[in-house]
């Protein structure tokens, strides 16, 4: 048998190519002359010999597809089924693209079909072209057809139309859902339903775990079926006879709620599930006109489109949540009766849709997250460079080849650093500064933006930690005024120094080295945590004013890591640390990411329980305030500390990285 498919370099095409060579029949595929090169890719992909599968140059924005005189005598009565699968599949595509491809391609396709005598024309249609029709939409239903005001819907709708208006041999119409991935092996080749929330679903497993409840939207019931149950059904119901002038819909008839069909990705990703999901229709007693003119408000709407933004998910994407269109699909399976091909439930492939997506399409699999790409020839200024986390931060960054400056007090440690970094081929620039000093720090400002015009990104990691009870602070007030005069003040002269040239230029990253326990709420460490929430509260507020000026804040809650801050306290020798070297790691990836915050799932774990359940999670801090005794240099006394315990121990290792 002989065949003539179009689209056939698209996702279904290759599908539909793949298995009609099952049938030794020989298939003509249009292709425009720009992609022959893709359909002979997939001709060698699946095997197929010259003899099987033979390129047809046109267009389908053409007369006739644009197949030239000679192509249409040569294809004269010998075409049997005739497949018309191009189309724009994009619903962000405007009207007169969608005219063009979808109306007007069928138009060309319909006459080509006539030209070379076909014996019968294959349309594949779409689900939208039922438009949004408020019930059931059934198979032999067409002109019933409402809310086609967007161009894909209506064009979708109208190049139907015309085959069966206009066809003059027998025809077959289908009709699918949202095609997703391949059940068999997960592949697809575009972003599109579904797929849009995947993002969303990563960021929360990022974030949160795994056994943790979730909000969400219940939504409305979201259509979608795998590729090859399409090209099965396509390929079974186009060589069955007696079916002429058929409409099949290609659907789920018992389709999924927007929620459910994200929970089943999100057990497909080993994310947390939505527990409580609340129905869109909750709402629904607000007139249309109130709720967009709320949805309209400037704010409102900026805040939304970057929410959108952020998460890669288009607007038009939200309109599969409010869908009232159920598709009956009775036709499709009589048609199917005794062929063995069968819908397969999405929970038994939604792991491979999940597996190809994250393995192939994920958008972030295509930023550059090299540190080099963020920081080459960059300015990229360290507070407390010289040890710890900060001196392993500035040689991650010059090795990436950034402009390293150095700052700390000492004068022979910056010496070693800059010599260690430039040993190593870096550049860098040390300067000697006591950040608790208003004079020292505006000095510092002012060389810097002397010496380089300013800097790129700002690093506030120096900083004062005091590991100390309320109780043993009552004649001690000079510790909240030291750790607040380094980790806030002097964090905070740096920013306001070098805002203004951020500002101008329109670009600047800073990111202050925060603490975990500002999320945990750490007892006895109430001077600490107190100077790092100060911080964290500016910071959240100067963002809200600079976000639109290429000003990004970044709040990074360290865990608890093993530098010379906490050597004092000897506890800390045998509970679970981070290195310096780990430590950097987030400094790196909050560099290339610019997230607002970076934090460990345990802090932000913290923080939601403290929110939800403050009073038990009084008594888990509690427990813990009497579990570790202050140290005897907190309490005045010479001597080392007892050795921690075993119950000390385990619950250090069950609380990972929260100063105790």
């Amino acid at each position: 048998m002989t065949y003539f498919v179009t689209g056939a370099t698209g996702f279904l095409g290759r599908h539909l190519l793949e298995k009609l060579l099952k049938r030794r029949g020989k298939i003509f595929a249009l292709v425009r002359k720009e992609s022959v090169h893709k359909l002979e890719a997939i001709i060698e992909n699946l095997g197929a010999g010259k003899d099987e599968i033979v390129p047809v140059i046109g267009d389908l924005t053409k007369a006739k597809l644009g197949v030239s005189a000679a192509a249409q005598k040569q294809l004269t009565g010998k075409v049997k089924l005739f497949y018309h699968l191009a189309a724009i599949y994009d619903v962000e595509a405007d009207d007169e693209t969608n005219e063009a491809v979808n109306v007007g391609g069928t138009k060309h396709a319909i006459d080509l079909a006539h030209a070379i005598k076909a014996g019968s024309f294959q349309h594949v249609s779409s689900i939208a072209a039922a438009g949004k029709y408020p019930g059931v939409f059934k198979e032999d239903m067409f002109s019933e057809a409402e809310g086609l005001k967007h161009p894909y819907y209506r064009t979708k709708h109208e190049s139907e139309g015309l085959v069966r208006k206009t066809c003059k041999i027998p025809y077959r119409i289908y009709r699918p859902a949202i095609v997703i991935g391949n059940s068999k092996t997960g592949e697809i080749d575009k972003i599109d339903g579904p797929y849009y929330f995947f993002r969303l679903i990563k960021k929360i497993r990022q974030t949160l775990p795994q056994w943790m409840p979730t909000i969400g939207i219940e939504g409305a019931r979201v259509n979608v079926v795998p590729v090859d149950y399409v090209v099965d059904a396509m390929d079974h119901i186009s060589h069955k006879t007696g079916l002429d002038g058929g409409c099949f819909q290609l659907v789920d008839p018992e389709p999924l709620r927007a929620g459910e069909l994200l929970n089943t990705f999100s057990r497909a990703a080993n994310a947390p599930e939505m527990t409580m999901r609340i129905d869109a229709r909750t709402i629904g007693f607000i007139p249309p006109m109130v709720r967009g003119a709320v949805m309209n408000l400037p704010p409102v709407k900026r805040f939304t489109n970057q929410v959108m933004r952020d998460l890669g998910i288009p607007k038009h994407a939200l309109e599969y949540l409010s869908n009232p269109t159920r598709y009956d699909n009775r036709e499709t399976e009589r048609a199917l009766k005794g062929s063995k091909i069968k819908l397969p439930k999405l929970d038994q492939y939604a792991w491979r849709i999940w597996d190809y997506w994250e393995r192939h399409l994920d958008p972030d699999l295509f930023i550059d997250r090299s540190l080099e790409g963020k920081v080459r020839d960059k300015v990229v200024m360290i507070t407390g460079g010289t040890s710890g986390i900060g001196k392993a931060s500035a040689l991650k960054v010059a090795a990436a080849k950034a402009k390293v400056i150095v700052v700390a007090r000492g004068q022979q440690e910056l010496d070693d650093t800059k010599k260690e970094i430039e040993g190593l081929g870096g550049i860098c620039f040390t300067y000697s500064a006591d950040l608790t000093d208003e004079k020292s720090c505006n000095d510092l400002v002012a060389a810097i933006i002397k010496d380089h015009g300013g800097v790129d990104v700002l690093i506030n990691n120096a900083g004062r930690s005091i590991r100390r009870s309320v109780a043993l602070s009552y004649d001690r007030f000079h510790d909240f005024t030291r750790t607040m005069e380094l980790n806030y003040f002097g964090s905070l002269r740096l920013i306001m120094g070098f805002l203004p040239k951020m500002t101008e230029r329109r670009r600047g990253h800073i990111i202050n080295i925060s603490s975990i326990g500002v999320l945990a709420n750490s007892p006895r460490f109430s001077a600490y945590v107190a100077s790092k929430a100060a911080l964290d509260a500016f910071s959240r507020c100067a963002q809200g004013e600079f976000s639109d000026q290429g000003i990004c804040f970044t709040t990074i809650n360290m865990p608890l890591v093993k530098t010379p801050m906490i050597a004092p306290t000897k506890m800390y020798d045998s509970v679970p640390t981070l290195t310096p070297e780990e430590a950097a790691d987030l400094i790196v990836k909050a560099i290339i990411e610019r997230p607002s915050r970076v934090a460990t799932r345990l802090g932000i774990f913290a923080a939601v329980l403290n929110q939800l359940a403050p009073k038990a999670y009084e008594v888990v801090m509690n427990t813990a305030y009497t579990l570790f005794p202050d140290s005897a240099a907190a309490k005045g006394m010479k001597g080392r500390d007892e050795q921690p315990s075993n119950e000390q121990i385990a619950f250090a290792a069950l609380m990972r990285g929260v100063h105790w």
